[in-house]
């Protein structure tokens, strides 16, 4: 008898076109069905139509694969001049004829004849690019300005249908926009039950934030990533990157770093942190982790590596100020571009923008050392788990190119040194806790390891102490201890 469940771990029995966006790639494992039909459904403003032309260009540009974009509402000019604002150099692929952009304007007499509904119009259409320039990429850009001349649902079903069989004879790979329903994914309902793989584009406002996600609600015969997934449209176009690694296979590095402060390096084990590794700093107000974290990026940078600062509290010139009272000297080593300061507050834009500019950032700067100060403060414009998903996504994105990270983090309201607002704790190597005691009438610093994974750390509290000869870390008094 044959087993009622199939092994599914055999390659899918089709091919996949990639479609060459960042993370879209990864998400559907490997690219959209080839030779078949694929449905990007949403509301408007949300990226369809980005989302299509994006999906030609680089087929045209990246894979010498032919291309045709046709739209039954947009005119020709309008779509290059509007994709041309994000970076797309239409024109020339237009004249090496890897790209041509239509506008269809199918009348009354050419959708309904004798009083019946056909696409026959627009398969003729279709047909003759086909022949002219040997296509083998087509968006549609969308039905639904055809499906409003007629009411019957069961015409409109039968006929889209037909169009994609039609599609499918002729091997073409095809993006089909359509928009969102008011209690379905598309404004008649079975275009997402036709079609063999549907995308959906969300663009939401929470809280005065925009926030853009994409989850693929269906693929036939394939797998895929089946979450919802924080997207970009900006000056590049249409990215979806980065995904978190799901296999957890990065490289575990022997060699380390310093952590900028001697004393520190012999609480870790002697050497400092593991490189590539992700460290977490939290504390209260005032505990020191700025200072910290500004130790390990100069040290990085005064033995010749490039470090990147993103500093989301203090300008870069305050910080380069703030940290001559410790003794480090930021300015230097800013002239000599081995370390670059980003200043800006979370607020004035989503996770989303701020995910894509920090590894945009990352990958224009080419670092061996990042630092992040605070992480809390993106809970500003996101949720808790919303900040954990991304923080998450950063430090996949690092690790998988060895970058040693830091990252600070503000104790919440219980003011517990060893308790983090973002829940990112389990994931870092290595977590050091700063906090403030009050001894006498007045307050002293102290500092220990909570975790550090592979290394025979000191478990013992101390002091720390700053001054403008640097960082010292002495054992705690009876006094302090009581």
């Amino acid at each position: 008898m044959a087993p009622l469940i199939k092994d599914t771990s055999r390659a899918t029995s089709f091919r996949k076109v990639p479609t060459g966006i960042s993370g879209l790639d990864e998400i559907t494992e490997g690219g959209l069905p080839q030779g078949r039909s694929t449905l990007v459904c949403g509301g408007p403003g949300c990226g369809k139509t980005m989302l299509g032309m994006e999906f030609l260009v680089r087929g045209a540009r990246d894979f010498t694969e032919s291309g045709l974009f046709i739209s039954f509402e947009e005119e020709k000019e309008c779509l290059i001049d509007n994709f041309g604002c994000f970076g797309g150099d239409l024109e020339s692929l237009i004249e090496k004829r890897l790209l041509k952009v239509t506008q269809i304007d199918l009348s009354a007499a050419e959708i309904v004849e004798a009083g019946s509904f056909s696409l026959d119009g627009l398969i003729a259409h279709i047909e003759h690019e086909i022949k002219a320039i040997h296509i083998k990429r087509l968006v549609i850009d969308s039905l639904d300005a055809i499906f409003s001349a007629l009411s019957r649902t069961d015409i409109l079903r039968h006929e889209f249908s037909r169009l994609l069989r039609w599609l499918k004879n002729q091997g073409i790979t095809t993006i089909i926009t359509g928009e969102r329903g008011d209690n379905s994914l598309t404004r008649y309902g079975f275009e997402a039950y036709a079609s063999d793989c549907v995308i959906f584009l969300d663009h939401r406002i929470f809280e005065q934030i925009s926030k853009r996600r994409l989850r693929v609600v269906k693929y036939r015969g394939s797998s895929h990533g089946k979450d919802e997934y924080p997207y970009l449209i900006n000056a590049k176009g249409f990215s979806v990157l980065p995904i978190t690694s799901l296999k957890l296979d990065f490289r575990a590095e022997s060699k380390w770093i310093s952590s900028g402060i001697e004393d520190l390096n012999k609480l870790c084990g002697g050497n400092g942190y593991y490189r590539g590794s992700s460290i977490l700093l939290s504390g209260k107000a005032g505990t020191g982790k700025s200072s910290l974290a500004c130790a390990y990026a100069s040290s990085a940078s005064m033995r010749g590596e490039r470090c990147i600062y993103f500093s989301l509290e203090e300008s870069d010139k305050q910080l380069t100020r703030n940290m001559l009272s410790v003794g480090i000297d930021l300015a230097p080593l800013s002239e000599q571009g081995l370390l670059r300061i980003q200043a800006f507050r979370p607020n004035h834009r989503g996770l989303e923008e701020h995910l894509f500019g920090i590894t945009a950032a990352i990958e224009a700067f080419q670092p061996s050392c990042v630092v992040i100060d605070p992480i809390t403060n993106f809970v500003s414009v996101g949720t808790n788990e919303e900040v954990k998903s991304m923080l998450t996504r950063i430090i996949d994105h690092l690790k998988n190119r060895g970058i040693t990270m830091v990252f600070t983090a503000l104790t919440p309201g219980s003011g517990k040194p060893d308790e983090t607002e973002t829940q990112v704790s389990s994931m870092v190597d290595t977590w050091i806790a700063l906090d403030l005691k009050l001894v006498g009438n007045s307050r002293h610093r102290e500092i220990y390891i909570v975790k550090s994974r592979g290394m025979e750390h000191s478990h013992e509290i101390r002091e720390l102490v700053m001054s403008k000869d640097g960082f010292c870390l002495r054992s705690l008094t009876q006094e302090q201890i009581a």
